[in-house]
C-alpha cells in the first residue's frame, strides 16, 4: 500500500498546480500562527505585540501571499473558462464566484460584529478577493501589463496616507479618523497585490500551462501543505472559532 502522502499526491487533480497549493498552504500556516498569537493578546492571555514590529510585518506578508496567490490563480482559471464561456456568460460566472467569496466575507463581518463589537471586519481580505474576482474579466486580458497596473494601485496609497473621509469610502482606503478594524484590506493598495499576482500568473502559466519545470518532493509535510492549500477557504472560515474556543477552554481550566 502507498504511504498516505503518496496516495494524496497521486490522487490530486491534474488541473491543479501543486506548487501554488504548497505556497498557499504555507500562507495558511502563517495565518494560523498569527491569529493564535493575536487571540492570545486579545484575550489578555499573553502580552504579545501583534500590532507592531515583527508580527505586524509577519501579518502583512501573510496577507500579501494570499492575495497574490489569488491573483496568480486567476489567469489559469481564465484560460480554462474561455474554452467554454465567452462574453457576458464569462462575466456572470466571475460575478457569481466573487459574490460567493464576498458572501463569506459578510458572514465574517457579522460574526466579528457580534463577538467583538468595535473593530469588527468591514472590508477584509475576503471582501477584497471577492471584488478582485468579480472584476477579473475586465483586467485579465491585459496579461502581464497587470504588473505595472498593480504597482500603480500600491503607489496610490502614498498620497492617501492621513486622508480621512466618510464611511462609504472605506473599501477604497479612505475612512473616518476614528475607524478601526481587525481585518482591513482596502482596494487601495491591496488590489495592487492581486493585479501583480495576475501579471505573474500570466507569465508563469501562459494559457493555463506551466512555463517551467518543477518537481516537488514526495513527503508528508509537502503534501500536508498542499492539502491545506487546496482547502484554504474552509480552513480560513473555521480556524478562528476553533482557536478562540480552545484558548477559552484552556484558560478556564487553568484558572
Amino acid at each position: 500500500m502507498l504511504p498516505i502522502w503518496r496516495w494524496v499526491s497521486t490522487s490530486t487533480s491534474r488541473r491543479r498546480f501543486a506548487e501554488i497549493d504548497l505556497v498557499r498552504g504555507v500562507a495558511i500556516v502563517m495565518m494560523v500562527i498569527y491569529h493564535l498569537l493575536f487571540d492570545l493578546a486579545f484575550l489578555g492571555l499573553a502580552g504579545i505585540p501583534v500590532l507592531t514590529g515583527f508580527w505586524r510585518v509577519f501579518a502583512l506578508v501573510t496577507a500579501t501571499l494570499f492575495i497574490m496567490l489569488a491573483g496568480i490563480s486567476l489567469p489559469i482559471s481564465y484560460a480554462r473558462r474561455r474554452e467554454r464561456e465567452v462574453g457576458f456568460d464569462l462575466v456572470v460566472d466571475y460575478a457569481k464566484r466573487g459574490g460567493k467569496i464576498i458572501g463569506f466575507g459578510v458572514c465574517a463581518s457579522v460574526a466579528t460584529w457580534i463577538f467583538l463589537g468595535e473593530g469588527f471586519i468591514v472590508f477584509g481580505i475576503l471582501h477584497l478577493i471577492g471584488t478582485a474576482i468579480i472584476l477579473a474579466p475586465f483586467y485579465l486580458p491585459l496579461g502581464r501589463l497587470n504588473i505595472p497596473l498593480g504597482i500603480g494601485f500600491v503607489l496610490a496609497a502614498i498620497p492617501l496616507q492621513g486622508v480621512y473621509g466618510p464611511w462609504w469610502l472605506i473599501p477604497f482606503g479612505i475612512h473616518p479618523a476614528s475607524f478601526y478594524s481587525v481585518d482591513y484590506v482596502p482596494i487601495i493598495p491591496w488590489m495592487g497585490a492581486a493585479l501583480i499576482g495576475v501579471g505573474i500568473g500570466s507569465l508563469l502559466y501562459r494559457d493555463g500551462h506551466r512555463q517551467f519545470s518543477l518537481s516537488l518532493p514526495e513527503n508528508a509535510p509537502t503534501n500536508a501543505l498542499c492539502i491545506m492549500g487546496r482547502h484554504s477557504l474552509a480552513i480560513y472560515l473555521v480556524h478562528q472559532p476553533l482557536i478562540v474556543a480552545l484558548l477559552l477552554a484552556v484558560a478556564a481550566i487553568v484558572r
